[in-house]
């Protein structure tokens, strides 16, 4: 069912990507090539490869630290950690029958004051 917000129709579900109902808000999402062509025009010196290059081994060393159970903080931006979650009981919710989620592992993120009174600001 189609919204009528200030003449732009949108589709009801598409509503998570803007900021909240009342302001109706479009948020754009920076992609991986966005920031290789950032990195590009700001530090300049080198080619698009080599600045695509260098946003990769960033994400493979942030991946591979993740991935080895460690946490990771980037200051004035934020913590990364790496949560064990035991197994547990839990239930369908349509049928009520009783099954075991298993152990896993999950990923938080918390916010650090500089990046969250930068946001708030």
């Amino acid at each position: 069912m189609p919204v009528k917000v200030v003449s732009t129709t949108i589709d009801v579900a598409d509503q998570w990507a803007y900021s909240s109902r009342a302001d109706m808000i479009p948020r754009r999402t920076t992609t991986k090539a966005d920031l290789i062509e950032q990195l590009y025009e700001k530090v300049g010196g080198f080619s698009k490869s080599d600045a695509a290059d260098a946003v990769q081994i960033v994400f493979d060393t942030i991946k591979e630290t993740l991935v080895g159970g460690e946490n990771l903080k980037l200051s004035g931006f934020g913590v990364f950690v790496v949560r064990d979650k035991n197994a547990r009981v839990g239930r369908n919710p349509q049928t009520g029958e009783a099954l075991t989620i298993a152990a896993r592992r999950v990923l938080t993120f918390k916010v650090s004051a500089v990046l969250k009174n930068a946001i708030n600001r």
